[in-house]
This record gives structure tokens, sequence and C-alpha cells, in this order.
């Protein structure tokens, strides 16, 4: 059997078998990306049911809860509850978003798109790298609505740390993507995807600092809030947005986080990629 020596994209390392390159792997992740958001654009309901709840919860916060929390002495500094709020409803809004990581993959998987991915000669982590950046992309726009959204409000944030806190987010959005690729390629369909991202995401989420300082809550669940990744996120993203309370610790241990959990789960998402039969 023939084979070539030539070091080049275009060079084979048997007759007929392309040889995959970083170059290569990164244009097959590209069009994997805009094949995803195409998806998007043409189900653009997608992306108003995943603005939706998050703005739902603003404002049911804000408006029901508020009141009250704005005067607990752990909001005071900020002045008001919106702004303590928001950085933490930018972080939610990734966490669940994504969770569509897992769901688009679960379903491509029993469509069998994934198998026709796999027999074309393409890098086998472009699909998810595709995936998980493109779920980057959707997570950047929405956390930008969200914006608009808090500004309406009375959301006042400093503008140079809003640009820092919306960068953290995003980026901790995209390792947290990775987790759910795991899950996407393990589960049978869909449905189980979402059931089992949800088991994940939700005590997270709402056992944080996202809607309330974990000082509040009994000293049992302290530990779980003040140690859970939503946590050191949310406090980097408050920080860094309006300018209280301290940034360098909760910004060290969130890049941390984002860095273990692409560490750890990026191998084995390409891992279990390449062992499915």
């Amino acid at each position: 059997m023939t084979t070539a020596t030539a070091g080049t994209s275009g060079a084979t390392d048997v007759v007929g078998t392309p040889r995959i390159t970083l170059g290569t792997a990164l244009s097959d992740a590209a069009t994997i990306t805009g094949r995803y958001l195409t998806h998007i654009v043409r189900q653009p309901r997608l992306l108003i049911f995943s603005t939706i709840q998050p703005v739902m919860f603003v404002l049911l916060f804000v408006f029901v809860f508020g009141g009250a929390l704005t005067n607990s002495p752990a909001i005071q500094p900020y002045g008001s509850y919106k702004d303590f709020l928001l950085p933490g409803i930018f972080v939610q809004t990734v966490a669940f978003g994504a969770t569509q990581t897992a769901i688009a993959l679960a379903e491509d998987l029993n469509r069998g798109v994934i198998d026709r991915f796999r027999s074309l000669p393409m890098a086998r982590s472009a699909v998810l790298l595709g995936r998980t950046t493109a779920d980057l992309v959707r997570g950047f726009a929405v956390v930008l609505i969200m914006t608009v959204v808090g500004l309406m409000i009375g959301f006042r944030p400093q503008f140079l740390g809003l640009l820092g806190a919306i960068a953290i987010v995003v980026i901790f959005g995209f390792a947290m993507s990775w987790i759910y690729a795991v899950v996407g390629l393990s589960v049978p369909n869909s449905e189980t995807a979402q059931a089992a991202s949800f088991v994940v995401t939700f005590p997270l989420v709402f056992a944080s600092a996202v809607f309330i300082p974990p000082s509040t809550m009994p000293s049992w669940l302290q530990v779980f809030a003040e140690n859970n990744p939503i946590t050191h996120v949310a406090e980097a993203s408050r920080a860094l947005a309006t300018g209280i309370g301290g940034v360098a610790e909760p910004l060290l241990w969130s890049l941390a986080w984002i860095v273990g959990l692409l560490v750890v789960f990026v191998p084995l998402s390409v891992r279990r990629y390449r062992r499915m039969s």
C-alpha cells in the first residue's frame, strides 16, 4: 500500500485517506459551527424560548422578591437587588443554555446525523467543538439580550467591568457545554439528555450565589454553595460588573473551574465520540 510523505493539510497518510491537521480540524469545526448556527437561525423559536426563561426569572425576582431582598444587609452594599441579581442571572442563563449541547447531540445521534459525520474524513473533535462553539455564540447572544433587559429595568453596571463579566460568564458556559457533550453522547435520546442535564444543573444553580448570598443560607447548605462553581463565577461576574467586593479570589476560582472542566471533559467527550459504534 502506498503512503504519502507530504506534510501539508492536503496530504494523505494512505491513498484516499486525508491527513487530519490542526488547520483542517479547525476548518471542520467551523463548518459544523455554521451548520448548528444556521439551524438556530432557521428555527428562531429556539433562541426565543431560551431567552424567555431568564427574562421571566429577572422580572419575577426583581418585582416579586426585590422589594424585600433589597433591604437585606447582604444586598444593601449593592444599592439595588437588580445590580446583585443580573450578573447572577447571566451565569444561570449560560448554565441552563449549556444543556442544549446534550439535547442537540442526543437528537443528532438518534437521527443518525452523528453516524454520517463519523463516516466523513474529518477530525473526530470537530463535531464536538463545532457544537460547543455554536452554543458559545448562542449563549453570548442571550447574555447580550439579558443585559439590555437589565438596563431597561434599572441595572447600572460599570461598562468595562460588564465586558469582563460577560466574557468570564460566556467562557464558563463553553466549559460547561463539554460536560453536557458527554451526557448527550451517553444517553439514548434527547428527552433523557434533557432530564439528566436538569438533574445536574438545577441544584448547582439554585444552591449558589445566583439569587441570594450564600451567607443567608442554612449552615449545612453554605458549604456546598460557597464551593459551587456557579457561585464562584456569579461572584466574579458581580464584582466585575458592579465594582463591589473583591474580584481576585472569585475570578481565580472561576478560571480554575473553567480550565479544570475543559481538561477533564474535552478528552472524555472526544474519547466517547471515538468509541461509539
